[in-house]
């Protein structure tokens, strides 16, 4: 992982930037330990954190989760070939620039005011090859070359929940054709008690790749809680015990399973269709609170 820079206060009080976008009420909130550090609210919602001093900073858990998946991609500092579905503040495309200069990345946002937003308020580095197309995430897909992507990485929330021809073997059918041979998958799940979805996400994931992990938060794998998960794929075998080391140091340490004791935890679950996708689960209200 690129390193961080120190951080500069802010040197006066900025002000929040609200504006209606496609999917609600965005909000960019100053970060008041970060000089120009924001967070990207849709509806209330915590969506983003962006550094632009230092885009290699990741303050969302499950954003420095994806970052693992990122580091882990290629060897250190290699450029890669990712695409990004789901945008937000464009945080794992950034990062991805920071840490892997010169990578050619695609981003589909569907909401396109809240790209204009981002653009306008948190602008790109110019030297990054970043293309960001407004488009729905699996119209955007299909438009990925085949075999193009060594990392592709699906962050979709419509407000809080994920659409469900997002979670589907056929959508991953696509992931599969965009990816190059032995390329990775990475997916941020959202659920809570009983994790239903998020087993029927695995057994999904395990019916078109032969290698899974998940990195999650333990109380969150109890069923203690709602909270979020990074499910990874790929044909080849996975990272799993860099990836384990790296999620241990993070500053609330992840759990990752893999192998048996994954296939264990869905519980049976199977595999789900586009017939019978549903979104993944709302959070409870007091979640943002």
């Amino acid at each position: 992982m690129g390193k961080s820079r120190k951080p500069r206060r802010r040197s006066a009080a900025a002000a929040p930037v609200v504006e209606n976008v496609d999917g609600g009420l965005a909000e960019l909130i100053p970060d008041p330990d970060r000089a120009r550090a924001w967070t990207l609210l849709v509806d209330g919602a915590p969506q983003s954190h962006v550094d632009l001093d230092d885009p290699a900073y990741l303050s969302f858990e499950y954003q420095r989760r994806l970052g693992h998946v990122v580091d882990l991609a290629a060897p250190p500092g290699r450029p890669i070939r990712a695409v990004h579905l789901g945008g937000g503040a464009l945080t794992l495309a950034r990062y991805t620039a920071a840490t892997r200069p010169r990578s050619t990345q695609q981003v589909v946002e569907r909401d396109a005011a809240l790209v204009r937003l981002v653009r306008r308020e948190l602008p790109l580095e110019p030297a990054a090859r970043i293309r960001v197309r407004s488009a729905d995430a699996r119209e955007g897909l299909a438009k990925v070359p085949d075999g193009w992507a060594d990392l592709l990485i699906a962050d979709v929330f419509s407000g809080t929940r994920t659409p469900a021809h997002l979670t589907s073997a056929e959508f991953l059918d696509e992931v599969r054709r965009a990816l190059r041979p032995g390329g990775l998958y990475a997916a941020n799940l959202a659920d809570g008690p009983p994790l239903a979805h998020l087993r029927g996400q695995i057994a999904t994931a395990a019916s078109r790749f032969t290698a899974l992990a998940l990195v999650a938060d333990p109380s969150m794998l109890r069923g203690k809680r709602f909270g979020n998960a990074v499910l990874l794929a790929s044909d080849l075998p996975l990272p799993v015990a860099e990836l384990t080391r790296l999620a241990a140091s993070d500053p609330h340490p992840g759990r990752v399973e893999h192998g048996r004791a994954l296939t264990d935890f869905t519980g049976g679950a199977v595999a789900v269709t586009d017939a019978a996708a549903v979104d993944s689960p709302a959070p409870p209200p007091s979640l943002f609170r």
